[in-house]
């Protein structure tokens, strides 16, 4: 399959958010990529590094959520170290923190702190619970978040425990990017009016929000409240996923009557298509569906369905994906300096995005920024590894 191909940089290519200065107070999870993703639309984002990094275990030249980005590390519990954040603060547009509620007012680097030298900054506050609430100052991760929205106990088999997503649900749909989404509609505020605000991104809110379909549809009837019996949770057999002979998986997706026609007639099941209609029918239909797709390999199926509108596609693994011919022909994955990753998204017309530089090291751009932000000079920052001032509420 054709490679994974590299994105290079256009003269004059800034992205969107080109001059948008974002200060992020390094944390884990969706913080990080909250501010990867304005970082990928041309915002100048400055990684605030605390001394001995965050303590994942990743090799930081790997992290791609670090990409596009410059560090700088400040011990925020040295005596200069809030001052030093603030003088970052006094000169950007943005400003990213995921620590508890409270913290960054103790450590004096608080929105009341920001906006006496800032008032037109957009503070934005990642966190998993919120700023207020009876679980608000508790510690959490991403399963928890979604599991207290109804999202986790939606998926997965029926009569099985819920299925793990991964953390795409809670920290990067329902966190990240409405971080990000409040971050820019505060920003077009702040540019209108000149004033700065605060901006409240909980995981649980976001990760609620994303289920107001689902929430309609329960309120309307057609949908149940339990795993596995509805029509985009893999209750419905023409909606779901099958194991092939060679122990992979198809996809499958032929909700509308034309497309499931021709996924029947591809699948050579014509004489049960029928039973899409008749939901008592759906164990046999999806028994037949089963037993079909286990008679040939899932590259087998993959070349079957290819060129049609059945809506059903190879489920591939995270290496094989860059590979695939539409993903490479799109150029959806990049390799940047040997590292392959997604490349940024969305699309632009006028400002295309790129990934601009590799994952920043913890300090690697003290000397650019205080150049290009026109900062003080400062001593250089304690060798010291201290601990992350705020024990894991991650977001």
């Amino acid at each position: 399959m054709p490679e994974a191909k590299t994105t290079t940089r256009e003269p004059g290519a800034e992205g969107p958010l080109s001059g948008v200065r974002v200060v992020e107070l390094a944390g884990i999870g969706p913080g990080p990529f909250a501010a990867m993703l304005l970082a990928d639309l041309g915002a100048d984002v400055v990684r605030v590094d605390r001394p001995g990094g965050p303590g994942l275990g990743i090799d930081p030249a790997r992290d791609v959520t670090n990409r596009n980005k410059r560090s700088v590390v400040v011990d925020l519990k040295a005596p200069d170290g809030p001052a030093r954040v603030l003088d970052l603060a006094e000169r950007a547009d943005v400003l990213i923190e995921g620590y508890r509620p409270g913290v960054a007012e103790r450590l004096g680097v608080g929105p009341g702190d920001c906006h006496a030298r800032n008032p037109r900054l957009v503070y934005g506050r990642m966190t998993g619970w919120g700023q207020e609430g009876p679980l608000a100052r508790r510690a959490g991760h991403d399963i928890g978040y979604i599991a207290l929205t109804g999202t986790l106990g939606m998926i997965g088999a029926p009569g099985e425990p819920p299925a793990v997503p991964a953390n795409l649900l809670g920290d990067y749909a329902g966190g990240s990017l409405y971080l990000v989404v409040g971050i820019l509609a505060a920003l077009h505020h702040a540019r209108a009016n000149g004033t700065g605000q605060v901006v409240d991104a909980a995981i649980v809110d976001g990760t609620a929000h994303l289920s107001a379909m689902i929430h309609g549809m329960l309120a309307a009837g057609s949908w149940q409240d339990r795993r596995g019996a509805n029509l985009l949770d893999g209750g419905c057999p023409f909606y779901g996923t099958y194991e092939t002979a060679d122990g992979r998986h198809m996809a499958v997706g032929a909700l509308e009557p034309r497309f499931y026609a021709e996924f029947m007639r591809l699948l050579g099941l014509t004489d049960l298509a029928p039973a899409r209609d008749d939901m008592t029918r759906w164990p046999e239909l999806r028994a037949a569906v089963a037993a079909r797709f286990k008679t040939r390999t899932r590259d087998a199926w993959t070349a079957v369905f290819t060129d049609s509108d059945a809506c059903t596609a190879p489920v591939l693994s995270l290496r094989e994906a860059p590979h695939h011919p539409h993903l490479a022909a799109r150029s959806t994955f990049t390799d940047h300096d040997g590292l392959t990753q997604p490349a940024p998204a969305p699309r632009f017309s006028a400002t295309p995005t790129a990934v601009r530089t590799g994952p920043a090291l913890p300090g690697d751009g003290a000397e650019s920024v205080t150049r290009d932000w026109d900062l003080p000079r400062e001593p250089g920052p304690s060798p010291a590894s201290l601990p992350n001032p705020a024990v894991h509420n991650p977001q």
